[in-house]
């Protein structure tokens, strides 16, 4: 019979590379500008590819919180209305927060699964499994 340590190493071993890294989980600050009456995004694809979600759920998302058009133009995102990178910022962490952060290991190691009509946030690094509102 294995002894405690020793199934504690082999379980440590088969563990993917990811789960042990530990460094911080940077976001790019948003920069944007404001033309006539439209926001532009500039670094839009580059956010989304940090968060590892695809640029049309990103996009939906801001959209609503914001109550107007976007659309995605190559790398960047345009939306109806003046707003600011505060604004910008303030919903980015609230995406993280709600549809990147696993809630039980906090790490941004996830991602979005459909199943039938219900979508469900999956931790690669703890493996948890938590439902989400659809955007």
């Amino acid at each position: 019979m294995m002894d405690y340590k020793k199934m504690l190493d082999e379980a440590y071993s088969q563990l993917p590379e990811e789960v042990f890294k530990r460094e911080r989980f940077e976001v790019p600050r948003p920069y944007c500008t404001i033309f006539g009456s439209r926001t532009v995004l500039h670094n839009f694809k580059e956010i989304c590819d940090t968060l590892n979600r695809n640029p049309v759920h990103v996009l939906k998302f801001l959209s609503k919180e914001m109550a107007t058009a976007g659309t995605v133009d190559g790398a960047r995102a345009i939306f109806q209305g003046k707003f600011t990178r505060e604004t910008f910022e303030r919903l980015i962490e609230r995406y993280i927060n709600e549809y990147v952060k696993c809630p039980v290991c906090k790490r941004p190691d996830t991602r979005i699964v459909k199943e039938k009509r219900l979508y469900f946030l999956l931790c690669e690094a703890c493996g948890a499994r938590s439902s989400i509102r659809p955007v």
